[in-house]
């Protein structure tokens, strides 16, 4: 139960609405219990005195009190589902907001559909349980106490009788529950998973396409809901059986009143008021008792859910900033690697004892064949991943002693992988600078020679970009994540093949325009670009997570080694167009 009090701390900042939706409850059972007793006695009276006026009177009382009982009843309904839907509000964004602070380390295990799963479906199950599990079990408590004081008050013997078979409907529903709690959890599982099936194929719908893999996307989106379905099966069975159970339960204590009331009748001892309050009575328990396996399935249910998110809330990211971290102003770029060493499973080093020194305003290039370690150097410049030994600098100061916001804020990425919003192409180039004018955005397209081709479009920067940016082409998609990043005017240049998906005229213009403005700024380059690399200030040729040679070009090539024999084989391979990304 440790899971459902977690979940009531959210709750906290609601007592107020708790607290009336309690006493709503609380007044809503009130008058629900005043209407047997007042049929109770009107039939005695009735019976006794033959007044029949006195049914009348009763008739308006009782009719009075189900009006009030209808209104209490709102109260409580709304006031519990206001702060269910507050509850589940406040637990979105605190997975969103988690995982929005969690390192690159987490989201590369973390699959995509069970993070979606988890804000949605199993929040969902959790606002239920708070709109109305919650409130049913307290109005099971308060009316199964209630009225077995009021039963025993009016004949003891036969409260006791009737009442004995409630042990019996309790352990029913905790024994169901208990049997629930793992399938329901397996459930949310596999929808999870059915959803990262869905998300992948959508996603990848165009190598679906390309390679004709439509009928086994499909089929193996049909396996996992088949499974999901025999699941479902399987606790509508038990469901199945236990409700009818629960009825036939509810049903003994009526047929012993009936039987052993009846007796008192006949002997004296018993009024046929008392015995039709008896009945009454035990009507109310009815519907909150019959419902008690239901809620015990939604307390099983919320258990799962719950268990599922705590995953996400208590999960420590692998990057943290420290309490006193302190602000960083606009660094000049000086750049060092000081024995550095990480790996992304603490077993196998991805990258080790790398040292260099990147001087304020130097162009380095970083080369190396897939799994060298290149990308991973950059990503560390940035602390999206922190050092397993070793530390990097900042113009002198360990960047793990700087706030998160601060360092990131002086270094602007053009990742390989251009990731862009549903959202105008405006918004998309200001992304990272919120308050950039137009006159900024504009700049930063011409820079990147992406401004005549967005306002010979219908709608110029309003163009709605389609989502992931499908609606642009390769070259176009890196010229507005180029121009993204000049636009937040970094310190620190990072371009991971930024040219990688552009023809030769339009690489000759981004060249010319980074020429220009890479000066002033530290900039690392992970390219095969001949030209690029030729003029680079520094180099590092890495292989296997280590810096076999570094140095500039003329004094690699001078000795022979690796990047010597790479360096030929892009020549081989493409003829260097000698332009210079520096311009003399």
């Amino acid at each position: 139960m440790r899971v459902i009090f977690r979940l009531t701390i959210f709750t906290k900042k609601y007592w107020g609405w708790l607290l009336l939706a309690f006493l709503a409850l609380v007044a809503s059972a009130g008058f629900n219990l005043i209407i047997p007793r007042m049929m109770g006695d009107a039939i005695d009276t009735a019976l006794s005195s033959g007044e029949r006026s006195f049914l009348f009177v009763a008739a308006g009382i009782i009719i009075g009190a189900g009006l009030l009982r209808g209104v209490a009843e709102f109260g409580n309904r709304f006031l519990a589902e206001a702060v269910s839907q507050k509850v589940a509000y406040d637990i979105r964004n605190a997975i969103f907001n988690q995982l929005q602070r969690l390192s690159f380390a987490y989201h590369d295990q973390a699959q995509t559909g069970q993070l979606m799963s988890r804000a949605t479906v199993d929040v969902e199950a959790i606002r239920m349980f708070f709109g109305m599990g919650l409130i049913g079990i307290l109005q099971l408590v308060i009316m199964l106490v209630a009225i077995s004081v009021i039963l025993l008050v009016l004949n003891w013997q036969l409260a006791l009788l009737t009442l004995a078979f409630m042990p019996a409907i309790a352990w029913r529903a905790v024994t169901v529950s208990a049997r629930l709690r793992p399938m329901w959890l397996r459930i949310q599982e596999l929808m999870a998973a059915l959803g990262t099936i869905l998300e992948e194929s959508l996603t990848g719908i165009r190598v679906v396409k390309a390679f004709s893999r439509q009928k086994e996307e499909g089929q193996k989106f049909a396996d996992q809901a088949k499974v999901l379905y025999d699941e479902h099966i399987s606790i509508a069975r038990i469901q199945a059986f236990n409700m009818p159970l629960m009825a036939f339960l509810i049903a003994l204590p009526t047929a012993v009143i009936l039987w052993y009331g009846g007796r008192q009748v006949m002997d004296g001892t018993l009024t046929v008021g008392e015995v039709t309050q008896f009945i009454l009575y035990v009507g109310l328990l009815v519907m909150p008792v019959r419902r008690l396996g239901f809620m015990a399935n939604m307390v099983s249910r919320t258990f799962s859910s719950g268990q599922r998110i705590f995953e996400i809330l208590d999960v420590e990211s692998a990057v943290k900033e420290k309490p006193d971290a302190i602000e960083l102003g606009r660094v000049e770029g000086l750049v060092s690697f000081e024995n550095v060493g990480f790996s992304y499973d603490a077993v196998s080093p991805t990258v080790s004892n790398i040292n260099f020194t990147a001087q304020p305003g130097e162009l380095v290039a970083l080369l190396g064949g897939s799994g060298s370690g290149k990308s991973t150097v950059a990503s560390l410049v940035s602390r999206f991943y922190d050092v397993t030994g070793g530390r990097i600098t900042l113009d002198g100061t360990d960047i793990r002693d700087v706030t998160l916001a601060s360092l990131r804020n002086n270094i602007g990425i053009s990742q390989q992988d251009i990731f862009l919003f549903s959202n105008s192409i405006k918004n998309n180039i200001a992304y990272g600078a919120v308050g950039a004018t137009m006159e900024q955005i504009e700049a930063a397209s011409k820079a990147a020679h992406l401004h005549e081709f967005i306002v010979g479009l219908p709608d110029g920067y309003e163009t709605w970009v389609g989502e992931r940016g499908l609606t642009l082409s390769g070259g176009e998609k890196q010229r507005l994540a180029i121009a993204r990043t000049l636009l937040i005017n970094p310190g620190v240049l990072i371009l991971d093949d930024s040219m990688s998906s552009v023809d030769a005229e339009t690489e000759t213009l981004i060249r010319q325009a980074l020429a220009r403005l890479i000066v002033g700024r530290t900039t690392f380059i992970i390219t095969h670009r001949l030209p690029i690399i030729k003029n680079a200030d520094l180099i590092l040729m890495l292989d296997q997570g280590q810096i076999i040679e570094m140095g500039k070009h003329d004094e690699l090539m001078a000795r022979g080694g690796l990047y010597y024999n790479t360096f030929q084989s892009q020549l081989l391979t493409a003829a260097g167009t000698g332009d210079n990304l520096i311009e003399e």
